[in-house]
């Protein structure tokens, strides 16, 4: 059933849902986690079904894009009961695109599966390339496993794009030799500021904070920088590498606001909708969607009324001494 598109109080047009299906990870990043997490019970998550209806419903709203996060989305059991529940708005022309945000540790058993539900594009979170820090960034990664998922995925037709979070003192060293091994790979790559989200334990986010700005200008140093017009309906903004053609994106909540053309909300692994990532606000839509399990009009009727609480944009902040605009949930919780 189809109704009247989502518009928010700005005029934009709502088409893009990121859907966290799960908190739990098998990693635990310095930038994300804290070591011993204590996650959601079970009965607050959404079923695989209750998910399905969920999704449903805003691709009925006129969600054409919908991108499967976490925590890590693949260690969710049955997960692709859920991606082959819906191949069915994909063949039906009603959702362009699925895909989905992963640490690749994974993609070894899922990758072919995931193509054969219609995903064609996926998004791998890959901080470092030396197997020690890799280690130490994600506390119980291996680097060899992920290397595998890449390959995995790329064997199965997936064209995979490579996320960096940038990390001062960490992978500094590496922004070169990433740059050219994602051009080996025929791999895009987007760097990525660090987020005030949640208490991550004794790690310093001011410290781990690398001004991408500063990373560019870096890059500046041995590539000729082209900006793109191009917009791929996420915040990341997009320069050419002339010297090898590679596209290279740029994700700076913190030195650049990019919410000027927000398209997306994003939904938790327990029903709630935050429409923006960079603030508190969000919407129970569990209630609606359990309290009414034959009718979707209350479930519409809270997605609209959410819609149109959306905030112009998030406050994220570093100052020189503290971070402002600090959001307690984890990202993890509200989905990567």
């Amino acid at each position: 059933m189809t109704h009247a598109p989502l518009i928010d109080p700005f005029q934009r047009a709502i088409s893009y849902l990121r859907v966290s299906v799960t908190d739990r990870c098998d990693f635990r990043c310095v930038y994300c986690m804290s070591e011993n997490m204590t996650f959601l019970p079970k009965k607050e998550l959404l079923t695989l079904e209750e998910l399905d209806r969920m999704c449903s419903t805003f691709i009925g709203l006129g969600v054409e894009k919908l991108r499967i996060t976490g925590g890590e989305p693949l260690v969710r059991k049955g997960i692709m009961t859920f991606f082959n529940a819906m191949t069915r708005h994909l063949e039906a022309g009603r959702l362009k695109e699925l895909t989905l945000t992963t640490n690749g540790s994974q993609l070894e058993r899922f990758a072919r599966d995931l193509y054969a539900a219609g995903v064609r594009r996926v998004n791998i979170s890959l901080d470092t390339l030396d197997e020690a820090k890799f280690a130490e960034v994600t506390r119980w990664g291996r680097l060899g496993q992920v290397l595998k998922g890449i390959d995995a995925a790329q064997a199965a037709g997936l064209r995979v794009k490579i996320n960096t979070v940038a990390l001062k003192g960490i992978n500094e060293d590496e922004l070169f030799s990433l740059v050219e091994w994602c051009k080996s790979r025929d791999m895009d790559l987007t760097f990525i500021e660090v987020m005030p989200m949640g208490d991550i334990g004794n790690e310093d986010r001011l410290g781990q904070y690398w001004k991408l700005s500063d990373l560019r200008a870096r890059l500046s140093e041995a590539y000729t920088l082209t900006d793109l017009a191009e917009r791929s309906g996420g915040p990341a903004r997009y320069v050419r590498l002339e010297e090898t053609g590679q596209k290279i994106g740029f994700i700076t909540p913190l030195t650049h606001n990019f919410c000027e053309s927000c398209n997306r909300v994003r939904l938790t692994c327990t029903g709630e909708l935050y429409m923006c990532l960079g603030q508190e606000d969000m919407a129970d839509l569990r209630a609606p969607l359990r309290n009414h399990p034959r009718d979707d009009a209350p479930l519409v009727e809270a997605i609209r009324a959410a819609i149109a609480l959306k905030p112009k944009g998030h406050d994220f902040d570093y100052s020189r001494q503290s971070v402002e605009g600090r959001m307690a949930r984890h990202m993890s919780h509200t989905g990567g």
